[in-house]
């Protein structure tokens, strides 16, 4: 087993990426499109998060709007939005997990093999929720490159 030091340092780390994936699960930028015609004043940045759609202008101008209905997305979106949600709902639990398996708490009592196997769950869950966060990203990007290389997509 770890010692108290590196235990603490793990949990850190991944409390951070934890906290990381929840700002990305919120944020509207997963796929940014601009179009900037001859007239610069009428530049826009369009941008699609799992939950929201954003226009902005060079104006500063900022317009959010929510999907309307689940059923209506692209099954893609639908795929990422439950691989994220449930990514995010994994941390807690293995939050706790890895909390009660340290060395520096009490909790479960004192034995060492005890607290061994929760720390290593609460590790394995933490890599699960990695993963899942890691093939929804990944997928999602894929998408949106191979939609920049087909030339049957409108250029803009």
């Amino acid at each position: 087993m770890a010692h108290g030091g590196l235990q603490a340092l793990g949990l850190a780390l991944a409390m951070a990426g934890w906290a990381a994936l929840i700002v990305a699960l919120a944020l509207p930028q997963w796929e940014v499109s601009s179009f900037a015609g001859d007239n610069i004043i009428t530049a826009l940045v369009t941008m699609k998060g799992l939950w929201m759609t954003c226009v902005s202008t060079s104006t500063g101008q900022l317009q959010c709007k929510s999907y309307d209905s689940i059923l209506a997305l692209p099954g893609h979106l639908q795929a990422t939005r439950a691989l994220m949600v449930i990514s995010g709902v994994l941390g807690p639990l293995a939050l706790g997990a890895a909390v009660g398996g340290m060395k520096c708490t009490r909790c479960g009592g004192d034995d060492p093999r005890k607290k061994a196997s929760v720390a290593t769950a609460g590790g394995a869950l933490f890599i699960l929720a990695g993963l899942l966060a890691l093939v929804a990203c990944s997928w999602y990007g894929n998408r949106i490159v191979t939609n920049f290389y087909d030339p049957t997509v409108p250029v803009n």
